[in-house]
Formats: structure tokens, C-alpha cells, sequence
């Protein structure tokens, strides 16, 4: 059963925006079989913009019940009902807020008709409940008052449950409502057999492009976690998945890189973040005549060696920021602050006092060093050895002189005599910043699982 809800109210705010009337529309699916109407006394004013539009004035409500005298009906109407409105949170809203303070709990599965209009009739200028009717030809005249809205909702839901061919309606109730399925292009037989592992998952459209990447610890779980979400994102995602596929990695890391990988190569239109690829900006240093160490940032082609590469000129700040802050360096000496005399941080005591000469050099270009040494770190070969795939192999990350090399899967029972050789083993990939975050984070925790460093010709 269904439960076409429409409301008016003050337009006042907080606990004054009262209901002033309510319609209530039983529908088993095939017509109206019951209706509750009722003007409602607010016990305060009415905003008059809100006169102006309904027609609703204060003295009309006098002789009108009070909500908690027309309550007990308002929750058995809609008991085993899913309430639907065409601005459901609103009037959904409205209804719980007057039963909450009458001590009462609301609770009911809803549904809007504006959401269901735009997937079912997409490409309009107007979604309101007024121009959706007109555009199918529903003869509503004015829609003003909460009895004519719902009147017009119905009429409105009538025509998109003909048009709704896919399950549109159902898959809206949500997969935990009992009621409702997959999206309607997904796949039954693919998400069943999806499974609960760590890996990369793909979702791609009818074309078969690949439209959304994700990485999770449990494949299954997590691809239905986004037909739960009610986000507007997921929902267009949802609808526009026509297959989905998957990567088993074993690994929570190796899953992080694939799928940064797989993200840069295929830029998916679902995915945001890590779609840059290519560096563009990077961090130098030089040398004044009075000995001072400089840092700067400029365009790759315009560094020779440089330090530490970036995407863009806010990522140079930011990183030559932390530095100041962590080191104590003068802003004015890291291209932060173009002026002359004492830096900003010298009158907050956090610079020593290199722009102003209170300082020596040599203990200032010492503190530089310093806060260049994990730069030079980033240089070691190394490589990191993780879960495999299954209980008789691991997972392994090759990083060689400071770049990100690849992955690959060998058999526990394997000997490798030397760092060289796992070059074979490895499926290569390519280095970028957004990979250097994921390995620096993880050598950072190291969330239990074994790291080993070591030189490119020494026997492992």
C-alpha cells in the first residue's frame, strides 16, 4: 500500500513551522481506496508570504483540529505504507517533527516523485510537480493547497509507474526493504558470485567503458554498499552500471596502487580524486651570494635536478609550508613571501631570524639539510613483501632508487637470489605522486605486514 502525503505549513521556523493541512491518499496500486483531509490549527501565526501562496489565513484555522487530535489517524493511515510525496523529506519531515513532539517516533519507507521524474523523464527545464504534470498531460489546474498537490502527486505516480519498465520504483525502496532488487542493467548473476575478498572492482556502462574504480577489503560487500547509499552520485552511478568486474589482489596495498593505476589510465567519470597524471611543477634550491640556501618551486622544464615533483604550484606551497613549519626555515627563503626585512613567522617566533641577520647562515643551511634528508630518503631501493592471493604465495612491491616499479605475485616456496631478478616477476606501473603518498603512508604504519629493504645486487 502506498501513501500519497502532501502538507501545508506556517513557514515560520523551528518548532513553530507547524502543519496547517494534510491530505492523505491510500493507493493499493491501482486506485485510491481511501482519504483523510483535514485543515490543521498550528496554534501560532502564518507567515504571509506562505497566505499569499496557499490561501491558508489564520483565522480559517481557528475552529480547525489540533495535530495531536488527528494524530492517532495520520499514523494508522500510513502504518504499512510507503510514504510518497513529490518533496518527500519536506513533508516526511514535517509529519515526524509534529509526532516527535508529542513524544511520538515516525518511521516509514519513502519515496519522492520528483527523484523518480527525473530518472524516469530526464532532460526537462522544470521538475516541479505543477510543469511535470502539464508535460504528461495531466490536467491538474492549480496546484495550491496539500488536497490538490496529493490529488496531483497521484495522478503524476500513476503515470510513472506505466512508464517505469526497468524498476526504477522498486530499486528506490532499497535493497533492504524487502521490496526492491539490483539497479535495473545490473547483472544478477555477476554481483551474486562477486567475491568477499580484497581487490579492485570495475564498474562499467552498456558500452563497456569503465565508468567508476573503487578498492576494497571485501569486493561483495562493498559494491552493494553503493546501491545502499541514497547520494545523489551513487544513485546516477548505479543506474549507469551495466557489468561489473574485479581485480583480486589479496593485498589491501597492492589494491591501493592498482587502483590508483587504473584510475590514471582510464579516468572514469565517476572518479574524482587521483585522475591527474603527469608532473608539472617542482621544488629547487639554490644558493645566494651572501650562502643562504633558497627553495623554490618552478616548472619542470625549468629544474634541472629536482627535488620533489608536483602536480601543481598549491601542492609546491603546501609542501614548502610543512617544511617552514616543521623546521622552523624562513618563508621568505621558500619563495613563500616575496617582501624585504623580517619574514611573517620572525613576528610569530617561529622563523630563528635568517631575514633579519640574527641568525648565521651556516646553522640556518643546516636546518635546510635537514629538512631535505627525507627527500634524499625517497632515493633508497627497496621492496615490500604483503599477502598473496592465496595462502601459498605473497604479494611484492618493487620501488628502485626512489621509484615505484610495479607489482607481482611469487610463490612462498620461490628463491629469489638477488633484487634484480624480481624485475621478471613484477607487472610494471607507472611512478607518480599520488603512488608515493600510498607507499610513504604505508611505511609509515606498516599495519603488521613484513618490510624489507635492501640493495639492488644483494642476494635476498
Amino acid at each position: 500500500m502506498y501513501a500519497i502525503v502532501e502538507t501545508e505549513n506556517t513557514g515560520l521556523r523551528g518548532e513553530d513551522n507547524k502543519i496547517t493541512e494534510i491530505c492523505i491518499l491510500i493507493h493499493d496500486g491501482q486506485k485510491v481506496v481511501r482519504e483523510f483531509s483535514s485543515l490543521v490549527n498550528p496554534e501560532v501565526s502564518i507567515k504571509y508570504k506562505v497566505t499569499r501562496r496557499n490561501g491558508i489565513k489564520d483565522d480559517m484555522l481557528l475552529g480547525a483540529p489540533k495535530f495531536y487530535e488527528i494524530a492517532k489517524e495520520v499514523v494508522a493511515l500510513t502504518t504499512d505504507c510507503i510514504f510518497i510525496s513529490h518533496h518527500v523529506n519536506f513533508n516526511f519531515n514535517g509529519v515526524k517533527n509534529e509526532l516527535a513532539s508529542l513524544g511520538g517516533v515516525y518511521k516509514r519507507k519513502k519515496i519522492s516523485t520528483l527523484r523518480l521524474s527525473r530518472k524516469l523523464i530526464p532532460g526537462q527545464q522544470s521538475y516541479s510537480l505543477g510543469a511535470v504534470c502539464n508535460q504528461l498531460g495531466i490536467n491538474v489546474g492549480q496546484v495550491q493547497g496539500a488536497k490538490e498537490k496529493a490529488e496531483a502527486t497521484v495522478g503524476l505516480l500513476e503515470k510513472l509507474w506505466v512508464m517505469d519498465t526497468d524498476g526504477v520504483f522498486n530499486f528506490m525502496l532499497g535493497p533492504k526493504s524487502g521490496q526492491a532488487g539490483l539497479p535495473p542493467l545490473w547483472p544478477k548473476s555477476v554481483v551474486t558470485s562477486l567475491p568477499n575478498v580484497t581487490g579492485v572492482y570495475y564498474f562499467k556502462n552498456s558500452q563497456g567503458k569503465i565508468i567508476y574504480v573503487g578498492k576494497a577489503k571485501d569486493i561483495k560487500q562493498r559494491v552493494l554498499s553503493h546501491v545502499y547509499s541514497k547520494a545523489h552520485k551513487e544513485m546516477r552511478l548505479c543506474f549507469e552500471t551495466a557489468y561489473i568486474d574485479y581485480t583480486h589482489t589479496g593485498s589491501e596495498l597492492v589494491a591501493l596502487l592498482l587502483e590508483s593505476d587504473e584510475i590514471k589510465k582510464h579516468l572514469p567519470k565517476f572518479n574524482r580524486a587521483q585522475k591527474r597524471t603527469g608532473y608539472r611543477y617542482g621544488i629547487g634550491t639554490r644558493v645566494d651570494k651572501n650562502g643562504i640556501a633558497h627553495l623554490f618551486y618552478d616548472r619542470l622544464g625549468k629544474l634541472k635536478a629536482p627535488l620533489a615533483c608536483f602536480y601543481n604550484q598549491g601542492e609546491c606551497r603546501t609542501f614548502l609550508e610543512e617544511l617552514c613549519e616543521t623546521y622552523g626555515l624562513c618563508p621568505r627563503y621558500c619563495s613563500l613571501q616575496h617582501i624585504s626585512g623580517a619574514c611573517f613567522h620572525f613576528h610569530i617566533k617561529k622563523c630563528h631570524g635568517i631575514c633579519r641577520e640574527l641568525e648565521t647562515v651556516e646553522s640556518y643551511n643546516e636546518r635546510v639539510e635537514k629538512a631535505l634528508m627525507p627527500i634524499a630518503d625517497d632515493k633508497n631501493t627497496y621492496l615490500i613483501k604483503a599477502e598473496g592471493r592465496n595462502t601459498n604465495e605473497k604479494s611484492v612491491i618493487v620501488v628502485e632508487n626512489g621509484v615505484y616499479k610495479g607489482f607481482g605475485f611469487i610463490s612462498k616456496r620461490k628463491r629469489i637470489k638477488t633484487f634484480k631478478e624480481y624485475d621478471k616477476y613484477i607487472k610494471p606501473m607507472s611512478d607518480n605522486n599520488d603512488v608515493q603518498k600510498i607507499l610513504k603512508r604505508y611505511l609509515r604504519t606498516g599495519n603488521g605486514e613484513p618490510i624489507l629493504i635492501d640493495f639492488p645486487e644483494v642476494p635476498i
